[in-house]
């Protein structure tokens, strides 16, 4: 607490937002004066609202997973996630908090990936990370029923052309990328490069490669700040998968080395600077376990529109070297770089519980010495589907899989399947356009 007291000190910090992520990946908390904030050093919240479903439902198994008590949590602010409030008027900080380490069977999902980590740790190897995270701007949109559409640019025109890579198209959102990127500085938030995507109006920021658990705060804080930044040009920032009919989707993409922690080398090549077995082993297990993990990497009943042949998201667990039709490229890199990255999951995960899984697929096909296919060297969409197509099934698959169950923890899986399973079903429950349009006088 003595840091934090500091660097309160420094920057004048009156109020502190007191937050932690939830199972969307969103923030939770309290704010709170900062003298208060060092009375209590910490926070307390209920466990019930890490298993309460993205439309404030909770599942019916409620009462088999939390404690009919309803007991706090005791949450304990992490001094390394200490950042500014960049947008708002008085000298605010924003610190996430969390459980313990030892604390058995948490729901939080940092602490799912602060669990997965400790295995790594228990090995004496570090996971390094560098994810690359897709948007959207859109115009606002405030009926759900009136389909999203590109916002308008400096030009006055929307875009209706397929603007990949293109500079001008960014500079459409001149200032608000100036607010975005002011904020993330403030804030030390680790961006890399920001391109424009295939879509109208659709972004990519990359990050730079680094520890799992602090690029995961990176992405929970970018996202927060990505929304705030469009909002205040009366823009949306969606992170949806796909948001958009007639567009792509948004992806994560996630590259993936380990490094030793003695000697600080990447334990994925051999003396010569080869990728050795350890690293195909990492390949061979994330292709057996994706099939099992999707309903992580794709958490929503939207999620599944993203896999599309021939539309930049992979539909099958294919590997290949700089082959982007697959679920799992390997760049063309110099040897001490090498590594994996992972195409499966898209914009609307939750960077924790993603990077999580990903790792834990990784670490079975290390534990079990697991082989992978041979590399595709043509196209992945030439291949059968073979991941699940929808929410519903994903979760059945998740729950029939006893090693990622025993990697992250018996109790969040059942958690985590009971409110996917009721945010399916509310699903089911709304009909939509295209029902009224194409059945209701043709059936």
């Amino acid at each position: 607490m003595e840091h934090i007291k500091a660097w309160f000190k420094e920057r004048g910090i009156t109020e502190v937002e007191c937050i932690v992520p939830d199972i969307t990946g969103n923030a939770r908390g309290k704010i709170i004066p900062s003298s208060r904030f060092f009375r209590e050093e910490g926070m307390r919240l209920p466990e019930s609202i890490f298993v309460q479903t993205v439309n404030g439902d909770w599942p019916e198994e409620f009462d088999d997973i939390i404690d009919p008590r309803e007991y706090d949590l005791v949450l304990k602010p992490d001094p390394k996630s200490v950042r500014l409030v960049p947008w708002v008027k008085d000298p605010t900080a924003q610190i996430i908090c969390g459980l313990d380490e030892t604390y058995k069977d948490p729901l939080l999902p940092r602490s799912i990936l602060q669990r997965v980590l400790r295995l790594y740790r228990d090995k004496g190897w570090q996971p390094v990370l560098a994810p690359e995270v897709e948007f959207y701007l859109v115009q606002r949109n405030t009926d759900p029923d009136t389909p999203l559409k590109p916002p308008i640019g400096r030009s006055g025109r929307a875009e209706t052309a397929r603007q990949s890579y293109s500079i001008d198209a960014v500079n459409e959102f001149d200032p608000l990328f100036e607010d975005m990127y002011d904020f993330c500085e403030a804030m030390d938030l680790n961006l890399d490069t920001l391109i424009h995507e295939g879509g109208a109006a659709q972004l990519e920021v990359n990050f730079v490669h680094g520890d799992a658990l602090e690029l995961a705060d990176h992405v929970f804080f970018f996202k927060r700040t990505m929304r705030e930044a469009a909002m205040r040009h009366n823009i949306y920032a969606t992170f949806m998968a796909k948001p958009m009919e007639s567009e792509p989707g948004s992806s994560m993409h996630i590259h993936q080395s380990i490094l030793d922690q003695e000697s600080g080398k990447n334990i994925f090549i051999d003396g010569d600077g080869k990728p050795n077995t350890l690293f195909l082993s990492y390949i061979a297990g994330i292709q057996k376990y994706a099939p099992f993990a999707t309903a992580l990497f794709a958490p929503n009943v939207n999620s599944y529109r993203r896999f599309a042949r021939d539309n930049s998201a992979p539909i099958n667990v294919h590997w290949g070297y700089d082959n982007r039709s697959c679920g799992l490229r390997v760049p063309i890199d110099h040897p001490e770089a090498t590594r994996v990255e992972n195409r499966f999951a898209g914009a609307d995960t939750n960077s924790y519980l993603v990077f999580a899984v990903s790792l834990a697929c990784g670490y079975l096909g290390i534990k079990e010495g697991l082989t992978p296919t041979e590399p595709l060297e043509t196209s992945a969409y030439d291949s059968p589907f073979a991941l699940p197509r929808s929410l519903g099934e994903a979760l059945d698959r998740l729950d029939q899989c006893e090693p990622l169950k025993e990697m992250l923890g018996e109790r969040f899986i059942v958690a985590y399947t009971a409110i996917k399973r009721k945010e399916y079903e509310t699903f089911f429950q709304v009909i939509s356009s295209w029902e009224r349009e194409f059945l209701l006088l043709n059936v």
